[in-house]
């Protein structure tokens, strides 16, 4: 994304930050529905409903819903696995809705982690991403390689005692680039996943790899580089044994030499954001 974002933020994100909430609003609104019984796939389509209702028409990529261990993506193996299930949510099982609307031609890319009733361990990771959503925001605005990111997230879930879960994704990314998508009447997705958008992300890999940099950030060699300024979807998921929770927002990285410019979250008027400092007050 260009210097633009800098000279105006409020312009230029301004359309972000709404589909953004939006799709935050529509976990919490699906989140309060949800009771034993219903399916992943019900919730996926109650998300997918919702958003239908308040004009969403494109997707980065259609409505995802884990249930119980597989929020944790326990023997997940093939990208396959990831698709809503008949799984049935029980009382105490965790759960994440993951949604990816465009609107009005802005992107967004969302994860929000629930529990049904009481549940210590999903207490925890909740908590502690905390310190995740921290360290990426400190180390890209020190410009460290994405890579070098990637590992230190890592071993801060070591020190946690946790499991990296987003390393089950496609690439084991953590976050990828997105963008403005061309509004069309018609928009078709293959697999789930919207077919403007991903032409948008093939074209950003087409450039960067000619230009030494990736719109996937992973573990490999190709995220060998500096934050590329742009909007990234973020989400650092972690696992213990079969209970996972992330969260995923938006990064806004420029070419600011201020480093408080440099990068920031997109909105910290979040789920989890506002639940962090809520528990702090407490």
């Amino acid at each position: 994304m260009p210097s633009a974002l800098k000279a105006e933020p409020d312009t230029r994100l301004r359309g972000f930050r709404e589909v953004q909430s939006l799709a935050y609003e529509c976990a919490e609104a699906v989140a309060a529905q949800l009771k034993p019984g219903v399916t992943e796939r019900e919730a996926a389509r109650m998300q997918r409903d919702w958003l239908r209702e308040r004009g969403v028409r494109d997707w980065f990529h259609l409505p995802f819903a884990w249930f119980g261990d597989r929020t944790a993506f326990v023997h997940f193996r093939i990208p396959l696995q990831f698709f809503p299930t008949n799984r049935r949510l029980e009382a105490g099982m965790p759960f994440i809705l993951d949604m990816a609307p465009v609107y009005k031609g802005f992107t967004a890319d969302i994860g929000y982690s629930g529990c049904l009733g009481l549940n210590p361990v999903h207490n925890r990771l909740l908590a502690d991403l905390e310190a995740h959503r921290e360290l990426i925001l400190r180390e890209v605005r020190e410009k460290r390689p994405l890579r070098e990111i990637y590992e230190d997230v890592d071993r801060l879930m070591v020190r946690q005692g946790y499991a990296n879960r987003h390393r089950a994704y496609p690439f084991g990314v953590i976050a990828h680039k997105i963008d403005r998508v061309k509004e069309r009447r018609w928009s078709p997705n293959v697999f789930g996943f919207g077919t403007q958008a991903l032409k948008g992300l093939a074209s950003d890999a087409v450039h960067g790899h000619r230009d030494g940099w990736s719109p996937l950030w992973s573990p490999y060699k190709f995220s060998d580089h500096p934050p590329r300024p742009g909007l990234w979807a973020v989400e650092p998921h972690l696992g213990f044994r079969g209970t996972g929770a992330k969260f995923e927002e938006i990064l806004v990285v420029t070419d600011s030499r201020d480093p408080e410019q440099s990068a920031f979250w997109l909105d910290d008027d979040l789920p989890h954001v506002r639940r962090w400092a809520e528990e702090k007050a407490a």
